[in-house]
Formats: structure tokens, sequence, C-alpha cells
């Protein structure tokens, strides 16, 4: 029989956000998790999570263990919700870690709940949109009824030990996606360090013998050339979209603030907005967009003839004398996105950069035995990149199609052995194929 979600928490409370610098009061250091943060947290991802000094009592009270549940009750957006959530595992909580005050920690009532097939549950809600009744928007900010939601929503639970069934199973995706994420950031940290030794200090194959010289742009080696942007990757170049036919879009929302994937990809019909093809590299040139990072590498059409469409606070960056894996590098270099912060211009707010501020940023012009053999060895980590994150996509689809018959009880697996499971133990891929 349903019953109210307010008898399966055990506690509850409101996050906080503490102070940048330690003062008298604010003595207790522990991280932060934001609204922000919610999908690097659901993959044990804790690397943008700030650092802030709390009270004591503050920090003590939120401090997040095993088990806990981290629920968005205030920002989002027209296109995303409030009320996304993340399950607490061992790695969230080894260092102090608190929810931000957009945030509660729900502490499910283990007696009758297995914490986790809670966080599936909500997860379930949240993807239907069974979660969105409790939202109130006053002002600017979207903000979620709490207490309402406590007593209104309501949940089936299944036997215990079933419950962990169902957690099992889904488990066994997330960590799955969990993995291959890490791979991909792998991979693309080792791509960009590459970029660096090569292209910015000069460490590249026989630089010990190669000749250096020093002129008004700086160190370089003799055989390359200084040369504007614009002279070795075409700024916004024409690209034809039919505009009576629906086409692949890529809104700014797609685009990563640490990875070349590019995901989703929309289908809309016209050509209004920034104009691409396969190898081209998006840079989003709106604050805070630019200052996030936001970058991509369009990959997902199916042949090199096709174009596509999308926002118009890209500049569209196109290999034009080296090649698409060095012009993606470059938009990820820090003294690049410095340059383009430095020449944003326009109302607070709605600041811009301009593909012309961009094209007079030098590069030390590499020759073309040097690029050939950086692209070479950078290529296959850009292709391993797209098929891990390919991978991760299909695996997400298999998962979120699994998690609404698991929850609701359509898919029974209650007679289902899984190794562990009544132990409370997770379970490993193998036992779920």
């Amino acid at each position: 029989m349903p019953r109210p979600f307010r008898e399966c928490v055990a506690f509850y409370i409101g996050g906080g956000w503490g102070k940048e610098v330690e003062d008298d009061q604010h003595t207790a250091i522990a991280r932060v998790i934001r609204g922000t943060d919610i999908p690097d947290a659901r993959l044990n991802i804790a690397d943008s999570f700030p650092v802030r000094f709390h009270k004591p009592s503050n920090a003590r009270s939120r401090l997040l263990r095993k088990g806990d549940i981290v629920f968005e009750v205030s920002g989002g957006s027209r296109d995303q919700p409030v009320g996304r959530s993340v399950f607490v595992t061992d790695s969230l909580a080894k260092a102090p870690t608190i929810p931000a005050s957009f945030c509660k920690l729900i502490r499910p009532q283990s007696r009758i709940c297995d914490p986790k097939f809670i966080y599936y549950t909500l997860t379930s809600a949240y993807i239907s949109r069974k979660l969105v009744q409790w939202q109130t928007q006053s002002t600017g900010i979207i903000n979620y009824s709490f207490e309402a939601f406590l007593d209104e929503y309501e949940i089936d639970l299944p036997p215990l030990v079933t419950q962990r069934k169902i957690a099992a199973v889904l488990s066994a995706y997330d960590d799955l996606i969990e993995n291959n994420t890490r791979r991909v950031r792998v991979l693309e940290e080792m791509a960009r360090a590459l970029y660096r030794e090569w292209f910015v200090e000069y460490r590249f194959p026989g630089h010990e013998q190669a000749e250096f010289v020093e002129d008004e742009q700086g160190r370089r080696p003799k055989a390359w050339e200084w040369v504007p942007v614009a002279y070795a990757v075409e700024l916004d170049p024409r690209t034809k979209v039919d505009k009576e036919a629906v086409n692949p879009f890529v809104p700014m929302g797609s685009l990563s603030e640490n990875s070349m994937v590019i995901d989703p990809v929309e289908q809309r019909a016209g050509n209004s907005g920034a104009k691409f093809k396969n190898g081209d590299t998006l840079f989003a040139r709106i604050t805070p967009c630019l200052e996030n990072g936001k970058t991509g590498l369009v990959n997902f059409l199916p042949d090199d003839s096709a174009t596509a469409f999308g926002s118009t606070e890209y500049i569209v960056m196109r290999s034009r004398l080296v090649c698409p894996e060095y012009v993606y590098l470059l938009a990820r270099l820090p003294e690049f996105r410095s340059h383009a912060e430095k020449s944003m211009s326009g109302a607070s707010g709605r600041q811009r950069v301009r593909s012309e501020s961009l094209s007079n940023y030098f590069i030390a012009l590499p020759d073309k035995a040097t690029l050939a053999s950086f692209q070479a060895l950078v290529k296959p980590m850009f292709a391993a990149v797209f098929n891990l994150s390919s991978r991760n996509a299909n695996l997400r689809r298999t998962r979120d199609l699994l998690l609404p018959k698991l929850v609701s009880g359509e898919l029974d697996v209650s007679q289902l052995e899984i190794a562990g499971v009544e132990e409370g133990q997770g379970v490993n891929e193998e036992a779920v194929a």
C-alpha cells in the first residue's frame, strides 16, 4: 500500500553555504554539493565541490553519511526542474561534505527502506516529471514545497530484500557509467597535457636538437612561425544548412564544461544560428558559459558532408592549417580562454567575445611533421572518448527504461538471485548480465 514519503524519512535538514574565508565563528571546513555539482556527484567526482568554512554546529548537523540523499529544492530552469537527487556513497562521504543551501539532506528510514531504492524511486519520479507539481516560482528562482511534498508524495515499498535487488540491478549500470566517465576524463586530461607539453612548453620529440629563437611574441622553435589564430583556424566559416529541412541542433546546454562530447543533439526545423560540420569546435562566447568552459567537438554527424546548426552564442572554429584535435585542445587551453575572457564586451550579465577578438591570439605554428606526429598520438584518444561516451549513452538509455519498471514492480525481481544482496552488498555487472 502506498505510504506518504514522510514515513520513509528518518531525518532531514536544509543545507548551508558557510563562508569563503575563515573567521571566529566559521571554523569548520567542509565541501559543499551545489545543484551544479549534481551530475559529477552522481559519478562520485568531487573535483568541482567548493570548500567553505562553516559554523561547527551547522556543519556537524549537516555532514553527509553513506546512504544519505541530497535533494535539490531550489534553482532549476525551464528545461531542468528542481528535484534532482544524489545518493551519497562511501567515496562522497569520505571527506566532510554538506549539501548547499539550495539542497536538503534526506536520511531514509533504514528500518523499512533501502536508501538506494529511495534514491532510484526519486530519480524515476524526477525523470517522469511527477515531482514538478511541488515546484513554486514567485521570483526568478524556482523553489520546492518540500513539506507538502513529504506529505503528499506517495511511495510503494516492496519488501526490503526486493528493494535491495532493484537497487543492485540499477547500480550495476551506474557503476559502468561511472567507470567509463572516469576513463573519458583521463583521456581528455592526457590529450590536454600533451598539447601543453608540445605546443606551449615546446617539449615535443626532438626538441633537444631544435634551435630556438626569441622575438617580440616570445620564445619559439626557429622552424615554427608565430601566426594569428585566424591564419591557422577558420573562425565562423561559411557553412550551408538547408533552412527548409529538419536538421540536427545543438543547444548551449548540450556543451560540456569539461568534455569534448556534445550531448544531447536535438532535431529542429530551420537553420537560424551557428552552422557547423564534423571536426568543428564549438566555443561558447557568452558569459557565464565561456567562463564555465563550455566547449565541444562536433562528431555526431553521419559523414563529413552533413551539417548542423546550434545556438547563436557559439564561435565555430575549423582547422585550416592544423588539425581538428589541435583546434579543440587550443580552445581548452587556459591561456586562450583567458584571452577570450579579457576580450569580452557588452552589458553586464550579457557579455560576449567576438570572433574578431580571438583572431589576434598568436600561436607558434608547428611544422607539418610535428603536427602529423601529434595528431597520430591524440587521434586514438579522441576516438576512445567518443566510443566510451556512446557506450554510456546506451547504458543510460537502458537504465532509464528499466528504472520505472523496476521501482514500480512492473518488472518483478523478487525471485531473482543476486549474490550478496541479502547481506546488503552490491552486485557486479556479471550478476546482471
